[in-house]
């Protein structure tokens, strides 16, 4: 068999032409659909220095591969082979798109690797937001359990009020956030909310405060007290859903972050709600009393995803939604 013009000749060109409608049309919706056949191609004629070999290694027909080869050349504008009494050898052209070839194979399986990984979950980036007192139980421990099952993927954490995670997901730039949205708005356009769990909240008091050993309490009882708040707006803080039940409490002592506000309660300046999931993070001089359950305020914990979640934020989802049971099973 020769090879000069890339074409079968002899007994094999019937086997070929036979095995031509199968592997032909593949190797031409290659050429049309996905230009990096034609460099695959390309680069099997360019390593054996035969249409026929190269047609083995491929599993195409011979003309499959001299039809990609000569597409390829068409579009360069240039022979790419010296066709031989027997194979052929690359030219000037050809040897000068040898390199450039070999990048578009390469890049092509980085891409075909890397979004394999993303798929299969042995790899990429999950981009995790969550509001602060999350981070004390519940998002840690789903984290645990996603890097257990999934150590290739890369878990971000960043910190802060929900109101700013929920913006960041409806802008692409948050795969999964844990969030305590407010009950009568809704989530941003494009933003999915997941509900969790209900949180209940304690109240902490300092240890000599007279209502320290007490198995509960009536926000009624702490109707006197100096609440210690994280935000001039009261809206915007735990008391939330107590303001709905008709808390109006006295507040002076701003706080922003949990280590002052505890360490003011500690000291005898006021009391605070501290969210259950939180409990255990609490210094040993502060004492946490259940509040009445008439009178408890929860507040909704829920995941928030964009419309169409990777892979890695579904997987995530189910690790929180998994971790939320176990601990809604001991929250006071």
């Amino acid at each position: 068999m020769q090879d000069t013009h890339g074409s079968p000749h002899g007994s094999g060109a019937h086997a070929s032409v036979a095995h031509d409608s199968t592997a032909g049309s593949a190797a031409g919706s290659m050429a049309h659909g996905l230009p990096h056949g034609l460099y695959d191609a390309f680069l099997a004629v360019a390593r054996s220095g035969s249409f026929t070999a190269a047609a083995r290694a491929l599993g195409y027909t011979q003309s499959a591969v001299s039809r990609q080869v000569r597409s390829l050349e068409e579009e360069w504008g240039a022979e790419l082979f010296e066709r031989l009494p027997r194979g052929v050898r690359l030219t000037e052209a050809g040897r000068a798109l040898l390199p450039h070839a070999e990048a578009v194979r390469d890049r092509l399986a980085a891409a075909r690797a890397e979004l394999t990984a993303l798929r299969t979950l042995e790899g990429g980036l999950l981009r995790l937001g969550s509001f602060s007192s999350a981070t004390a139980a519940l998002v840690p421990r789903a984290q645990a359990a996603f890097r257990e099952r999934h150590p290739g993927v890369v878990v971000t954490r960043v910190e802060g009020p929900s109101v700013k995670h929920l913006a960041l997901v409806a802008a692409g730039e948050e795969d999964l956030a844990v969030v305590s949205p407010a009950v009568d708005a809704p989530p941003p356009t494009g933003v999915t909310l997941h509900h969790l769990l209900d949180e209940p909240m304690l109240v902490a008091l300092e240890r000599g405060h007279r209502y320290a050993g007490r198995r509960d309490v009536r926000l009624a009882e702490l109707s006197g007290e100096e609440w210690i708040v994280g935000n001039e707006r009261l809206e915007d803080t735990l008391l939330r859903p107590a303001l709905a039940a008709g808390l109006r409490p006295r507040t002076g002592l701003l706080a922003h972050d949990w280590i002052a506000k505890l360490g003011a309660v500690a000291a005898g300046l006021g009391v605070t709600l501290v969210p259950a999931l939180a409990a255990s993070s609490v210094r040993p001089d502060v004492a946490l009393v259940t509040i009445h359950p008439d009178d408890v305020p929860y507040r909704r914990i829920c995941a928030a995803s964009p419309g169409a979640p990777t892979a890695a934020a579904t997987a995530f989802l189910e690790r929180l939604r998994a971790t939320a049971e176990e601990l809604r099973a001991w929250t006071p």
